[in-house]
């Protein structure tokens, strides 16, 4: 197992980790959390070289994709950076790259009833204004969980706050800071249910952020 206790904090920096080999020919991982060996929960930067694929397979628990750089394709279309997908449990595909990608992976993650569907371009969905400064796109909300995006304008600070049912965050661009660190571009982090922070931003940044999924 791989980070797989929640009442702890995670840190990791995906840009100064090995890429590992992964199944399928020419797919790499940097793995972040993993519950077992193929199976099971996990979390990944995942990179499909030009022309990779994966044979079709099913996802028992479901499977949520951003895809960071490149385009990502399967049965149902193809996907530039910026995409954000939900395969609900499940439901299977074969997925491939032509010209190459990398995603962010999560499986085996999803409330056994939450069938959703998702597909949104962030290149083209539309920022929502948020608390001070902040600007929010949301992706997914199901029960307690919330997936979004958020863009943090340069010097915004925002609030203390706990995490109830946990946060994770991926740092798309820019840096996030708060007491614990600072945070470059690539890194992701989760913090555990009733963890404490006060973060804030000295450049624009834009960072995934999830809550309300982790154990209590």
């Amino acid at each position: 197992m791989l980070n797989m206790d929640f009442s702890q904090r995670v840190v990791i920096n995906t840009t100064t980790t090995d890429w590992q080999v992964s199944p399928a020919v020419g797919v790499q991982r940097k793995q972040l959390e993993r519950e077992q060996a193929e199976h099971g929960r996990a979390t990944s930067i995942v990179r499909y070289q030009p022309g990779s694929r994966f044979s079709a397979h099913e996802h028992p628990m479901g499977e949520e994709i951003l895809v960071l750089d490149g385009v990502f394709s399967d049965q149902s279309g193809h996907y530039p950076a910026g995409c954000y997908l939900r395969n609900p449990p499940g439901s299977s595909h074969a997925p491939y790259s032509n010209e190459g990608c990398v995603l962010f992976v999560k499986l085996h993650q999803f409330a056994a009833d939450d069938y959703s569907h998702v597909k949104v371009n962030t290149n083209t969905s539309e920022w929502l204004p948020g608390y001070g400064g902040l600007q929010v796109m949301p992706l997914h909300q199901f029960g307690g969980e919330h997936v979004a995006l958020v863009k943090w304008p340069a010097g915004e600070v925002f609030k203390p706050h706990r995490h109830f049912g946990g946060e994770e965050i991926l740092v798309l661009s820019g840096e996030f800071i708060d007491e614990h660190g600072r945070y470059p571009s690539g890194t992701w982090m989760r913090s555990p249910h009733g963890s404490l922070h006060t973060p804030r931003v000295e450049r624009e940044t834009i960072i995934y952020v999830k809550t309300g999924h982790l154990p209590l």
